[in-house]
């Protein structure tokens, strides 16, 4: 006979429990522990019972935990993920699990970490990271882990450990950071781990300059306790001249560093509204230096400086810190006039730093700045004489006044020179002009019977009728000043007269002209 609704409802309120208390497909239960590896999982399985401690989940593909996907599981001790497909972590996904104390997530795809990610994690003791893609350790990324005792890190890619990064980690006994791509560390990166036992910082390319003094005689001074014999070796990567021998066997006067240089060029420049901006910032040094571009502030502004960030990075103004190593590209896209302002380019290693500072001026307005207007042609100036150069180009004017007076003078000088040495040629052309021309101009009239020489001093300019000139010899002038000389023999004087007598010549020399 069939049962009524009412009298089913005591039935089902009895068979809940016992499913509630049963194992999800696939896995096997027993006890306080669920065994789901190797599944092909994709996802946290439903209906893990609330009071399990330990849970295995490793070799499957999860590849993200879901939110509240542990949340039932708040007596879990032990969780062990490893060799899934997890690329990131959310904050708070452990948040509902304050009594684990031990956490696999070793050889994922976990390529960074968030400062929550192990919020609420108050009792966990192990934590083993190993085998991922780690690159940069954060600061205060294991800052809500206060009772850790162990960190496996060991065969990722972490080539960063920021100063603050294992803040919090007061309790821990054993950090292993073996087989990473680290190639220094700070003094203060170590300064929160007063309780380690155990260092391990083997099979890293570690850089030996000045920034790891410190290393080699804190491991000299009683640092070699938490070091095995193997752990002790480490091996320089940097520079070639140290390449592959061991920290401890390096002298500190070979430990060294270059400062920085800073290189940014033009270091101002004048930007259109709307426009794009790329400011290249050249750094060098060894360490190589890292870069960083920062706004900064007008005094009237009061406020904290401006982060500009950097190509290939971090772009705009505003924000967080931008850096770059090596060189940074300052990037401003659709200028304003907010843009406008003085920046900074810094570059520092261990070293030291350098700033070079660089101004950005805004136009008011989008159009493109004019072309300048075109010189008027040169006007036509005489054969052979040298281009003056004008007076209000910017040459002539960034010369001092002595010298633009020097150079007008020598150019004049030539002007007059080509002027007279033209007017010449004119003229010795006109009078080869006129010796060709007919008979009885420009000719030349001598006597048949009377030859000799004579003097300038005799010639007398004449002009005819018709206007042309005529030098006409003048015997009677004295061909020398008064005095004992004697006159030549010709020119008219005569034959049997003493020296220095002079007379009159029967007939003259007529020059046309």
């Amino acid at each position: 006979m069939a049962l009524r609704a009412p009298a089913l409802l005591p039935l089902l309120l009895l068979l809940l429990p016992l499913r509630a208390a049963g194992c999800p497909a696939a896995c096997r239960c027993y006890s306080a522990t669920v065994e789901c590896g190797a599944l092909r999982l994709r996802v946290v399985p439903l209906g893990i019972p609330p009071g399990t401690q330990t849970l295995f989940l490793q070799d499957n593909n999860i590849a993200r935990l879901e939110p509240g996907a542990l949340a039932p599981l708040a007596a879990l001790r032990r969780l062990y993920l490893h060799n899934n497909s997890l690329r990131a972590l959310e904050a708070g996904a452990f948040r509902a699990q304050p009594r684990l104390l031990e956490l696999a997530l070793t050889s994922n795809r976990l390529r960074g970490l968030r400062s929550g990610a192990f919020v609420g994690l108050a009792q966990l003791r192990v934590l083993y990271l190993a085998g991922n893609q780690l690159a940069r350790l954060l600061d205060f990324t294991f800052l809500h882990l206060p009772r850790l005792q162990e960190l496996h890190l060991q065969e990722n890619s972490i080539e960063l450990l920021e100063d603050q990064a294992l803040a919090g980690l007061s309790s821990l006994a054993l950090l292993d950071l073996s087989r990473n791509q680290l190639g220094t560390i700070s003094r203060e990166a170590l300064q929160p781990l007063a309780s380690l036992q155990v260092l391990r910082l083997t099979e890293n390319p570690w850089r030996c300059d000045c920034a790891l003094h410190w290393l080699g005689a804190w491991i000299k001074e009683g640092g070699q306790r938490l070091l095995t014999s193997r752990d002790r070796k480490i091996m320089c990567a940097e520079p070639p001249r140290l390449a592959l021998q061991s920290l401890l066997d390096v002298s500190h006067s070979s430990l060294i560093c270059i400062p920085p240089s800073v290189h940014v060029q033009p270091l101002e420049l004048t930007a259109n509204l709307g426009e794009d901006l790329r400011v290249a910032c050249q750094a060098s040094g060894y360490p190589q230096p890292l870069v960083t571009w920062r706004k900064v502030p007008q005094p009237r502004e009061g406020r904290p400086r401006a982060q500009a960030q950097l190509e290939g990075g971090l772009l705009g103004l505003g924000g967080h810190s931008a850096s770059d190593t090596g060189s940074g590209m300052l990037f401003l896209s659709n200028i304003t006039l907010a843009h406008a302002g003085k920046y900074e380019c810094e570059a520092s290693n261990a070293g030291g730093a350098a700033r070079v500072p660089f101004r950005l001026l805004v136009n008011a307005s989008r159009q493109q700045p004019q072309q300048p207007a075109q010189p008027p042609p040169p006007a036509a100036r005489p054969a052979g004489s040298e281009p003056r150069p004008e007076a209000g180009s910017m040459a002539f004017r960034a010369l001092g006044l002595a010298t633009q007076t020097a150079i007008a003078a020598a150019i004049a000088l030539l002007a007059l020179t080509a002027l007279l040495l033209v007017a010449m040629i004119c003229r010795r052309r006109r009078r080869r002009k006129k010796a060709r021309g007919p008979p009885g101009e420009g000719a030349l009239f001598v006597n048949d019977y009377l030859d000799g020489p004579c003097t300038f001093a005799q010639l007398e300019e004449l002009r005819d009728e018709r206007g042309h000139e005529m030098f006409v010899i003048n015997r009677s002038k004295p061909l020398f000043a008064e005095g004992p000389a004697e006159a030549p023999a010709d020119c008219g004087q005569a034959e049997g007269a003493g020296p220095g007598l002079r007379v009159p010549p029967p007939v003259a020399y007529e020059i046309h002209c």
